[in-house]
């Protein structure tokens, strides 16, 4: 049931779950669908420009609706998510992929593929919030943070998909290219929605509902060892407000218990922890996008032209480069992440992603302004896939780790759907407005506002995150209820559990 992995000379050994690993790579199948709408959008907005004869504002507008829509989406999400599962809150993100991948790929008119497009956002919104969190309550706390992150590098791996259809289905008519980019997504939706059935739903949740006994036999599938499964087990029960000695197979569980007051104990009467988690939760994905990663992602073809890149081939075969370097060094992240822990990698990542992003709006600026001279172009494009690799091997996967991990169990479903509509929030602001940045502010000072924003993430990281590494979910909770200066001295010691 386990995989052990041996470290230096053998003095380290860490485990993985197998079952944990299965149910982890199936999940994130929906996650590489979402980065794949992402990635494809960025190229297929070219050709839509030319065949339906869109202005800049439509361009904007059809970017970020998809975001504005994931919002409503996560937040729908988190209710859901607790009263029908986390399973089957999977099989319905599913199926609005795929009637939004239809209508996409269908698109006659605007308003058709705005439709489709806007379908698609709340399918995202759904699918940022179950992952992350289905993962995390199945995963033992000494892999949580590899396992957590695999969601995120299947949106890298999604992107790339994406960049490298844009260049393939590029060389076909304009009308059939662009649409084949969208609506091809609706295969995996389909696909996913049918064979996501067989998977087992989430212990926490069921003992949420009061099925202890599904719960304990499932965590004896996801655990490193019986021993760790039962102490998980009397850990999730109190949790939920159940008698850490009951042995019952099904119980009642309170109205408390089951949700009905999580927004009074998430805004109106919150504990200092819960207090603390939610600034948290949201600062973190307010900075995940506020350093202009969407831009880079989405805009990629508009920045590398503004660098001095014209051929649409060429424009299209740079955001390829991009998603390379974000799928590669998100992965490598996740051989660290529970090694070094949670905060070493986001100061760096935030150091780096500062640095890179002043380059980059220095280079663009002389490129602009001086006739696009070669070495501007060559520096803008190092630039570019610098601040690419620091946000995916940190700020990236890290940011969603965090949130699906610092909820307590009670408000983790409306907790996390709040975190991902501010993460959607700000996906959508960053992508309406960096047209209209460009010509207000010339695009590189636009990326030289999403560097200034870059140091004041560095200061949140610094003051507000405590290293959750190897604790389990129940006891994040205290963690965030103590001082910075004892926190950081309690990560320091050894997990008594491990």
């Amino acid at each position: 049931m386990t995989i052990a992995m041996a470290e230096g000379k053998g003095q380290d050994v860490k485990t993985y779950n197998s079952y944990s690993i299965s149910c982890t790579i199936v999940i994130s199948m929906i996650t590489v669908i979402f980065g794949y709408d992402t990635g494809v959008m960025s190229g297929a907005m070219i050709f839509i420009e030319d065949d339906l004869k869109i202005s800049d504002f439509q361009v904007s507008v059809l970017a970020g609706i998809l975001n504005i829509c994931a919002l409503f989406g996560s937040l729908m999400a988190g209710k859901i998510s607790d009263y029908i599962g986390r399973r089957y809150t999977i099989v319905v993100a599913s199926f609005i992929f795929l009637i939004g991948s239809v209508l996409m790929g269908w698109g006659p008119n605007y308003a058709v593929l705005l439709a489709g497009r806007c379908t698609a956002g709340i399918g995202v919104g759904f699918a940022l919030m179950i992952a992350p969190v289905y993962t995390a309550e199945i995963s033992p706390a000494e892999s949580r943070g590899a396992l957590t992150s695999l969601p995120d590098v299947a949106i890298s791996f999604g992107i790339l998909i994406g960049y490298v259809s844009n260049y393939f289905f590029g060389k076909l008519t304009l009308k059939l290219g662009w649409r084949l980019m969208l609506g091809i997504a609706a295969l995996p939706s389909l696909a996913l929605a049918i064979g996501i059935l067989k998977m087992p739903e989430s212990p926490r949740w069921l003992a949420f509902q009061g099925r202890l006994a599904e719960s304990k036999k499932m965590l004896m599938k996801v655990s490193l060892s019986e021993k760790e499964a039962e102490m998980r087990f009397r850990d999730i029960k109190i949790a939920a407000g159940i008698d850490e000695n009951c042995t019952d197979d099904v119980v009642k569980v309170s109205k408390t218990s089951k949700n009905e007051q999580v927004w009074k104990e998430l805004f109106l009467k919150p504990t200092p922890a819960v207090r603390r988690i939610l600034f948290t939760a949201i600062g973190l994905h307010f900075f995940d996008h506020a350093t202009g990663i969407e831009a880079v992602l989405l805009f990629g073809p508009r920045i590398f032209k503004k660098a001095g890149v014209h051929k649409k081939s060429k424009l299209l075969l740079a955001t390829v480069g991009t998603g390379i370097i974000k799928t590669v060094f998100i992965f490598i992240a996740t051989f660290y992440i529970d090694k070094r822990g949670r905060r070493p990698l986001l100061m760096i990542s935030a150091v780096g992603m500062v640095s890179a992003l002043a380059v980059v709006a220095t280079s663009l600026t002389i490129a602009e302004h001086h006739n696009e001279p070669l070495w501007a172009l060559v520096i803008s494009l190092i630039a570019v896939y610098t601040f690419v690799a620091f946000f995916s091997m940190g700020m990236g996967p890290i940011a969603w780790i965090y949130l699906s991990e610092m909820f307590p169990l009670r408000v983790r479903g409306l907790g996390v759907g709040i975190g991902v509509a501010v993460n959607r929030l700000m996906n959508a602001t960053v992508s309406i407005s960096f047209i209209s940045l460009t010509k207000a502010l010339t695009i590189g000072g636009a990326f030289f506002l999403y560097c200034g924003f870059g140091l004041l993430s560095l200061v949140f990281i610094y003051f507000c995150l405590p290293e959750t590494k190897g604790k389990t979910l129940e006891e994040i909770e205290a963690l965030f209820s103590k001082k910075k200066k004892n926190v950081d001295a309690e990560a320091l010691q050894p997990n008594p559990n491990k």
